[in-house]
């Protein structure tokens, strides 16, 4: 093997070992071959899957950050060909069920007792065990039904190391790969390790939980578990266990009392909410994260992954969205301009493309999965990358339109999109958005006051250093404009403080 392609500190060294030895064990001999790896070579044809079937199931035995990875890459239908997001697209993260007895030192660190003694009853046995924890059930002294999210031992150091490997093998791959240098492989990385570090600790997961709960207050449709912060920690996760019916099929929420029609109109005025709305969303609202309670209630689980999409890429959004129901290729292909991060792609292509995707779609039924499914082998043509912010956004989009055609399989968000664009006139109108926004111009021009002597003693310096050059006009015309600009400004902050008092 030639460690030596990479440069990677000593206390790695072990690690890579295992990665170079579990993906020759899965046949990617020719992918390590092109990394400067010497593996034991074998013949491809004597495997029993193809390369992107082969290279999910190493991705998947070498643990959280290549998994973490892996799905980060099905995402990009704007750089992969259809084989290997539809193979990626399969990664999970389970991993075998540790006993209590591996985790209970760190579980008693965590409380500062044990768990028998901090709860009212506490179960052993694991209910479900992923890659980066395992979960366990309780109660609470008051009853309250919880569950424990408990972070494996020792896997922060693993997928440290790992997320370093990955980050040489991606300086390594840009230094001789121009493609690589335009995607982006080691900024990719990079942003792989801050999103995975961060799921590492779990009170960034329950403070998510806080925010999107605060996000649906009033909305009696949307629930998010409580997160119990006396016992949460960085390893260990406490919130109310849910139970419910995950949206897989109609029959499913039949049987337990739920109407899969009305699911799925909440399940589409919840998403448009979080991106259009509240500009934040759960980056990964797959059957497994989401539930069906009596009432047609939607629970949110999961939320190590929460996206968000700032004020513009909300106009962007809408602008997507209208440009495809209204038939505007125009709009489309300015929108897509905007979400592109290749500069020196000429405006024709983007026109192209638009083109193409409103003479498929537009005018009809407004079904996302179709629509950006039919975009990403477009953009490959084009070769036109993607913004990485829109990407995790795309993702969640295709997957909870996945999970809401599944249930009623004639869903169109059509419907839901008006119903949403009233929520967003009536939010834009609100008197608290006003009141923010006039008390942030009032504290910024009471900051420009502060400054108006000085700005007014610059001014006139500058107008008697011009004044050789005017005349008589044009000094009094210069102190007329300069007066009418502060002027306007004096009353302007007058007119938003008024305001502020008036909508507080």
């Amino acid at each position: 093997m030639m460690l030596g392609a990479i440069r990677v500190a000593a206390r790695d060294r072990a690690r890579l070992a295992e990665v170079i030895a579990t993906a020759s064990r899965f046949g990617l001999d020719v992918l390590l071959a092109r990394l400067g790896l010497d593996p034991a070579r074998r013949d491809p044809d004597a495997l029993p899957f193809d390369l992107p079937a082969r290279t999910r199931q190493a991705m998947e035995a070498l643990g959280p950050v290549w998994v973490k990875l892996g799905q980060i890459l099905a995402t990009r239908a704007d750089l992969l060909a259809p084989e290997w997001i539809a193979e990626l697209e399969q990664l999970h993260s389970a991993a075998p069920r540790l006993p209590f007895a591996d985790l209970r030192e760190q579980v008693e660190a965590a409380l500062g007792e044990s768990p028998e003694s901090a709860f009212a009853r506490f179960d052993s046995e694991p209910l479900a065990a992923a890659s980066i924890a395992q979960v366990h059930r309780a109660a609470l002294a008051d009853g309250t039904e919880v569950v424990l999210k408990i972070r494996r031992p020792g896997i922060r150091a693993v997928m440290e190391a790992d997320l370093r490997l990955l980050t040489q093998l991606a300086v390594m791959v840009e230094a001789t790969n121009t493609e690589a240098r335009r995607y982006g492989a080691v900024r990719m990385v990079r942003e792989l390790g801050r999103d995975i570090l961060e799921e590492l600790d779990f009170t960034n997961e329950g403070r998510n939980a806080d925010r999107l709960r605060e996000d649906f207050t009033g909305d009696a449709r949307v629930l998010v578990p409580t997160i119990h912060w006396t016992q949460t920690s960085e390893t260990l996760l406490v919130m109310d266990f849910i139970e419910g019916v995950p949206p897989r099929n109609a029959e499913m929420l039949h049987q337990a009392g739920i109407d899969p029609s009305a699911i799925a109109s909440a399940g589409a005025d919840i998403v448009l909410d979080m991106t259009l709305i509240n500009g934040r969303f759960h980056g990964d609202p797959h059957p497994g994260n989401l539930l069906c309670l009596p009432g047609n209630r939607i629970a949110m689980l999961d939320l190590g992954l929460v996206g968000h999409v700032s004020p513009r890429r909300r106009e962007e959004v809408i602008a997507f969205t209208q440009s495809i129901a209204n038939s505007d290729p125009a709009l489309l292909a300015e929108t897509l301009k905007q979400w592109s991060q290749t500069a020196d792609i000429a405006p024709e292509r983007f026109q192209a493309v638009a083109d193409r995707l409103v003479a498929r779609h537009g005018g009809g039924a407004l079904r996302l999965a179709a629509i950006l499914g039919d975009i990403f082998p477009v953009l490959r043509e084009e070769r036109i990358v993607l913004q990485p912010d829109m990407l995790l956004l795309f993702k969640s989009l295709i997957t909870i339109d996945g999970v809401l055609s599944g249930i009623q399989p004639d869903f169109d968000l059509s419907a839901a999109l008006r119903r949403a664009s009233a929520r967003i006139v009536e939010t834009r109108l609100s008197p608290e958005r006003w009141t923010k926004r006039a008390a942030a111009l009032a504290l910024e021009l009471d900051r420009l006051g502060d400054d108006l002597p000085r700005l007014i003693r610059a001014t006139t310096r500058k107008l008697e250093g011009e004044q050789a050059g005017l005349s008589t006009g044009g000094i009094e015309a210069a102190i007329r404009t300069g007066a009418g600009w502060i002027a306007a400004a004096l009353a302007f902050s007058g007119l938003a403080i008024a305001a502020a008092m008036h909508f507080g």
